[in-house]
């Protein structure tokens, strides 16, 4: 390729693609790989929640929390489908954290950040409060409700990306850097394809290293550069049981390890309850939830839960590694949340390593990470901080609109369950009526795989989210899987793989407009 790309970015998770769409909006000529699906790594395996991480105060990580805290409602604003309010329970559990503490702890929570739609905290008596009903009869008498907000978080990197191809920015997905070096001044990266095994060469003037935990491992490519900075790798599991209460607000709780857990309310009828904080060695594609994490989840909210969780109640597990910047902490639970840049420039050209993050900050990190890059990048059309007003594809609505936008699905297209409709405005919003048309009935959206998905709907994430397998659908694009059967899943990718070579191959395959 003789063209010269202002910007390449290996890696699309959400720091990649969050830089990627931050770029293209300044004008930017954008290149980004990614070698499995996009959020196939860390990105999907979150405890999918865009919050200032209470906790972080402990270790005195102000600058990051109050970061967090502005950021939330910046980000519900952008993509109110599928980021919500969440209101979170926290118990005072007599033997750890003092009472005191914890007031103190969500008085700065509630005032550092800026917060403006979201409402504050509030004491509830655990013996007379609907929330207290879940918890062990009078073993927990007070506690604390507070605000944070719930993300799709797999969904999120996809509108990003989105969001960036709309812009111009090329998003090659399933396709492996494999060698990054610097002729003349310029970085030259050769990308291979994994299902065909071709190779490409494209230039660019500066590059960005976001992959995540295998962020050493592309410098280890050809750049020239040796990592000054290290990657401690963290494993958080997860598991999902069935639902266990009925209200609607999520739980924090405290163990006397001093670690935490969170127990959610997911997909309407299961529980999420996770993470675990452990240092993982080995490679980060294997990581899978130990039968002692597993254990560990269920005993921690069985010490609060009137209902016992066991682990044969648990219907699917998932398990992350956060690359995060190794500070030196003795423990995974106090490595910092926080990011850390390096930039090199090998030759004169700039390479920006991104080690750590998280996904509530992924905005503001992409704007810092074209601050260090600014003086190498010529092209800025849009100003700094655009991304925080411009809304992601389908979220041009108002946060509190969403219910009435349900409900125009149903106006719109009565063959629609309530459930289905509900379920296509919280993932696509304003583009929900771009996937089903002119369907007048339920079998006009054509085949149907089970669970209200149907062949309408694969073929827009196959043309527009740049999905390419049964996995991707049920699992990143959607939690689908956790309702489907395996046979029906099945059935889904003999389908997908009999209608890839059709014409509805996806946007050139790198990225396009929609």
């Amino acid at each position: 390729m003789d063209r010269i790309f202002d910007l390449a970015i290996i890696g699309g998770g959400i720091n990649g693609c969050g830089i990627a769409r931050d770029a293209a909006g300044r004008g930017n000529s954008v290149f980004l790989c990614e070698m499995n699906d996009l959020a196939s790594g860390t990105s999907s395996w979150s405890t999918k929640l865009v919050h200032g991480g209470l906790r972080y105060l402990e270790y005195y990580e102000f600058r990051l929390v109050r970061e967090a805290l502005i950021e939330r409602e910046i980000l519900w604003q952008i993509a109110p489908h599928i980021i919500r309010p969440l209101r979170f329970v926290l118990p005072h559990h007599a033997g750890l954290r003092p009472a005191w503490l914890l007031r103190l702890g969500l008085f700065l929570y509630d005032h550092i950040g800026g917060r403006h739609l979201l409402p504050p905290t509030r004491s509830v008596n655990l013996l007379h409060d609907e929330v207290g009903k879940p918890l062990i009869a009078n073993r927990y008498r007070k506690g604390f409700e507070y605000s944070d907000c719930f993300v799709d978080d797999a969904r999120l990197v996809v509108l990003t990306a989105r969001d960036a191809a709309d812009r111009g920015a090329e998003i090659h997905t399933r396709s492996r850097a494999v060698e990054i070096r610097q002729v003349d001044g310029i970085w030259h990266v050769t990308v291979e394809k994994a299902i065909s095994g071709g190779r490409t060469t494209i230039q660019a003037r500066a590059l960005v290293n976001a992959g995540g935990p295998w962020v050493e491992q592309v410098l280890s490519s050809g750049s020239g550069v040796n990592a000054r900075a290290k990657v401690r790798l963290v494993q958080g599991s997860h598991i999902v049981v069935r639902k266990l209460y009925e209200h609607d607000r999520a739980y924090m709780f405290q163990n006397a390890d001093g670690r935490i857990i969170f127990v959610i309310p997911y997909q309407d009828d299961f529980t999420l309850i996770g993470t675990t904080d452990r240092d993982y060695d080995g490679d980060p594609a294997k990581v899978k939830a130990s039968p002692e994490e597993i254990q560990y989840l269920c005993a921690s909210a069985s010490e609060y839960l009137k209902k016992t969780v066991l682990p044969a109640d648990v219907v699917w597990t998932y398990s992350g590694v956060r690359p995060l910047y190794d500070d030196g902490a003795s423990e995974a639970k106090a490595a910092t949340r926080d990011y850390v840049f390096e930039l090199d420039t090998p030759g004169g050209a700039p390479l920006l390593s991104i080690y750590g993050g998280k996904i509530t900050t992924y905005r503001r990190l992409a704007e810092e990470a074209l601050e260090r890059l600014a003086s190498y990048l010529h092209s800025a059309k849009e100003k700094e901080g655009w991304t925080g007003k411009s809304p992601l594809p389908g979220g041009d609505i108002d946060v509190s609109a969403l219910g009435a936008l349900a409900a125009e699905l149903t106006q719109k297209y009565p063959f629609l369950t309530p459930a289905h409709a509900n379920r296509l405005a919280h993932a696509y919003g304003t583009r929900a009526t771009k996937l089903l048309g002119n369907a007048k009935s339920f079998a006009d959206l054509g085949q149907a795989f089970g669970a209200t998905l149907t062949e309408s709907e694969v073929r827009y994430l196959i043309a527009n989210e740049w999905a390419r397998t049964a996995e991707d659908v049920v699992w990143r694009r959607s939690k689908l899987g956790l309702r489907l059967s395996a046979d029906e899943i099945a059935v889904l990718d003999e389908w997908i793989k009999a209608n890839s070579g059709s014409g509805e191959r996806p946007l050139r395959e790198a990225g396009g407009r929609s």
